[in-house]
């Protein structure tokens, strides 16, 4: 029989140690799972003031979980709602587009749009996005784009639904895809059960690239006390509601870490708007001034919070100014979706990829220079760069506005109180025009409205110190 030669030396040596490594691996690391595609947890609550979180200066609300989640990631200081009510800001957080350019006039669903009426079935959305990308999709909360079954969440890339169709006040219906589950629904329950549903679709789909998102009803009015939290907080119903809701985000977060997708999932927390003026005695914008329906700070300056481990830094605080419409671009370059080269109508996109400047790959990038603001009521109020702010429409608030554009300086004038415009008039003629510029792009690419009726849609006053294009 043939004899095999003896086996070198060194290399005995290193199977030795090779196998010793394999015996003695770390089970943490041995267990980790695998590098797959990133999972999205979009978060908004309802009617959350910018200075309703204790990471935002609250002295009176208690909010733990997203406190840790804002250390854990950036929290955006100067970031804004898609705009100043429900249902555009809905609308400019699914499109990446501002409101007006989707079909939007002025007010929400039920209230000022015909609920027949909606986000039009032919714009392309977020949730689209994703699922063609092969994602499992799911929208868990409020809807308020539409109450008719061509203008639903369905039609609208979310294959997983457990939703009301418009705000708490103005229904009292929950739906699951197209069953009807409750009629009433017990109002106190609902943060738990929306945070449930969302529990179960991550359990579900832990396997599979997700995204998810929460748009919750808390706290908007009225503003009810689960039974478990009742009398918890400094701010009757409306903070034991904000507590609670910040409990629920922490169950969430728990079930990611307990199927080992913290890594890999983007979570991301924002406010559809600010402040209900039915409830301000409660809520808080601070240091801004303003309500819901307002162009003014505290009407549309919201808190955010985006958290992804191992890309985007711990720790972080950013002045980056910011928006809803930003989230899509952003989420999709983070996920490797493509976006078209050359959007058509119902693709445009207003936002702008904010992924280097949060990555940090480029400190001093600022990737938005202008961002237009807009009224409850459909018309373009303010336009936004740097420090400044510019009304080209005349604002109740501000006195000045009825004779002419008013010009804030933000870093020194938070509240909007002094009107700058004589000091600084180069400042006011560069945005008046950029203001004209990017409102007449909108409208001459906008879409219509989903549903009937359209020609009977209200047209908003147009902004009184720019020229009208309608």
């Amino acid at each position: 029989m043939k004899q095999h030669a003896p086996m070198a030396q060194p290399l005995r040596l290193l199977l030795i140690c090779l196998l010793l490594k394999l015996a003695f691996a770390n089970p943490s690391q041995a267990d980790q799972p695998k590098p797959g595609p990133l999972n999205v947890i979009l978060i908004m609550a309802d009617d959350l003031g910018y200075g309703d979180l204790s990471c935002y200066g609250s002295d009176s609300i208690r909010t733990p979980v997203l406190d840790q989640l804002a250390r854990q990631g950036v929290r955006l200081t100067n970031f804004y709602a898609g705009c100043t009510v429900c249902t555009p800001s809905r609308m400019a957080l699914l499109t990446g587009s501002y409101p007006a350019r989707v079909g939007w006039r002025g007010g929400v669903v039920g209230y000022g749009i015909k609920t027949f009426n909606g986000l039009a079935p032919e714009v392309t959305t977020l949730a689209e996005r994703f699922q063609t990308a092969g994602y499992k999709t799911a929208l868990i909360g409020k809807w308020h784009l539409g109450d008719s079954a061509e203008l639903s969440p369905q039609q609208q890339g979310f294959e997983t639904t457990f939703y009301l169709n418009k705000s708490n006040n103005q229904t009292k219906q929950l739906w699951q895809g197209n069953t009807l589950v409750a009629d009433p629904f017990d109002n106190r329950l609902l943060t738990e059960q929306f945070a449930d549903q969302a529990i179960r679709f991550i359990t579900q789909h832990r396997q599979q690239p997700f995204f998810l998102y929460l748009p919750l009803t808390a706290p908007h009015f009225p503003a009810q006390s689960h039974p478990q939290w009742k009398g918890k907080s400094k701010r009757d119903a409306y903070g034991d509601v904000v507590e609670e809701l910040d409990h629920r985000v922490g169950q969430l977060l728990e079930t990611l870490e307990r199927n080992a997708l913290s890594e890999r999932t983007i979570v991301v927390f924002l406010s559809d708007n600010g402040v209900e003026p039915g409830q301000k005695q409660w809520a808080s914008a601070k240091p801004y001034r303003g309500l819901k329906w307002s162009a003014l700070e505290g009407g549309n300056r919201v808190p955010c919070i985006i958290r992804w481990p191992g890309k985007i830094p711990p720790n972080q605080t950013s002045d980056l100014l910011s928006a809803a419409i930003d989230l899509f671009p952003t989420l999709a370059r983070a996920c490797d979706i493509e976006l078209p080269a050359n959007p058509n109508a119902s693709t445009r996109i207003d936002g702008v990829d904010l992924l280097p400047a949060l990555t940090k790959q480029d400190g001093k990038q600022t990737p938005r220079s202008w961002l237009l603001l807009w009224h409850g009521w459909g018309t373009l109020q303010a336009i936004r760069t740097g420090r400044w702010k510019l009304y080209v429409d005349e604002v109740k608030e501000i006195p000045q506005s009825n004779k002419g554009p008013v010009l804030i300086d933000l870093d020194n004038d938070p509240k909007e109180q002094t009107d700058v415009s004589k000091q600084h008039p180069e400042q006011v003629a560069a945005m008046l025009a950029e203001a004209q510029k990017q409102l007449a792009d909108i409208q001459a690419s906008e879409q219509t409205l989903g549903g009937r009726d359209l020609a009977k849609i209200r047209v908003p006053t147009p902004p009184k110190w720019l020229p009208s294009n309608h």
